[in-house]
């Protein structure tokens, strides 16, 4: 099996909890990964703290951190060979810079090295409802190579925890990235 070098972004959308249920997955599939690099925007650290009550993100010790400007991360280039970018939870301004082209940050910089290496580059977006300028990012991205994979939840595995529900969006992503999985499938035993 051919190991994955992935870059997660975190932006400043409602939603840490994706991010963090994102994390112990990929701790625990480790065996699949040879690097994980991650940045997070300073409003994604504070909408962590406020929403779910600490900065425990610090404690990924598995993973790369990476600072929102450091252009010299390895993911800033086509070069080092990052297979996925995952963002989550994405927000509208970071889908918007990225549909356009901005790279003004190294969130913005790694989606645009992802999508002209035609990489996989999945973007969990938060915002709800959507602005017609929303759906027109999200189809100019869609038409560049990204995924577009909504934070919407699914309940017929029953999931009894709100950590559940974000597991059922992250179970999804994580099948988009191309992940062998455990996870709850729809009519199989």
């Amino acid at each position: 099996m051919i190991k994955k070098k992935v870059v997660v972004a975190v932006t400043g959308a409602s939603g840490s909890i994706y991010a963090k249920v994102l994390f112990d997955k990929l701790i625990e599939l480790q065996d699949q990964i040879e690097a994980v690099g991650v940045v997070m925007s300073d409003n994604a650290k504070e909408v962590w703290k406020f929403e779910l009550g600490n900065q425990h993100y610090a404690d990924f010790s598995d993973f790369t951190f990476f600072g929102k400007n450091d252009f010299n991360a390895p993911f800033a280039s086509g070069s080092a060979k990052y297979d996925t970018m995952i963002i989550v939870p994405c927000s509208m301004g970071t889908l918007g810079r990225i549909a356009h082209g901005i790279s003004n940050d190294l969130i913005s910089r790694a989606a645009d090295v992802i999508l002209k290496e035609r990489r996989k580059l999945i973007a969990v977006v938060r915002d709800t409802p959507f602005s017609l300028i929303h759906i027109n990012n999200m189809k100019t991205v869609t038409e560049a190579g990204g995924i577009i994979c909504p934070a919407n939840p699914s309940f017929y595995s029953l999931p009894k925890t709100i950590e559940e529900v974000a597991g059922t969006v992250i179970s999804r992503m994580l099948d988009l990235a191309g992940f062998e999985q455990q996870s709850y499938r729809w009519q199989e035993k």
